[in-house]
């Protein structure tokens, strides 16, 4: 049977506080755009990890691991880099789009990181999958709407 490992515990609180990076960042984009698709994107993706975030917390209680509360220093770093970037930006929107690009892309690359762990219980792996399948869809909407620009 596959167990949680300190160190699988350590990565999952690591993604989850990503996550709660990640919903706080496509908040603070959507609160700092006009263009009505982004907004509508941006306030979806802020929810979309906000179940995430219940999700991993969840997975994390079930195996008896302690759940880290807060967002990371990076998390924090990159929304600041954010609301400079809107204030002195004249093409904010596309900025926040590209920024947003890329954060996607991470969130991916750290997902495999911790899926790649073969400790992981098959109920773990499970909603690993599925939320890096949710964020790599998601790409494929966000270059969409980079179109619209």
């Amino acid at each position: 049977m596959s167990t949680y490992t300190e160190e699988v515990g350590s990565k999952l609180n690591d993604l989850l506080e990503k996550t709660y990076d990640a919903e706080k960042g496509y908040t603070k984009a959507a609160e700092n755009i006009e263009h009505a698709a982004l907004k509508s994107y941006f306030k979806n993706k802020a929810q979309e990890r906000y179940n995430f975030g219940h999700e991993l917390k969840s997975e994390i209680k079930a195996y008896n691991q302690e759940v880290d509360k807060g967002g990371s220093l990076t998390g924090k770093a990159h929304r600041a880099w954010m609301d400079v970037k809107s204030l002195f930006s004249s093409d904010n929107e596309e900025s926040m789009l590209e920024e947003a690009i890329r954060g996607e892309k991470a969130a991916i690359d750290e997902y495999q990181d911790v899926l790649s762990e073969t400790s992981l219980p098959s109920s773990t792996k499970s909603i690993l999958e599925s939320q890096k399948n949710t964020i790599q869809n998601g790409l494929t909407n966000i270059k969409t709407l980079e179109d619209l620009r």
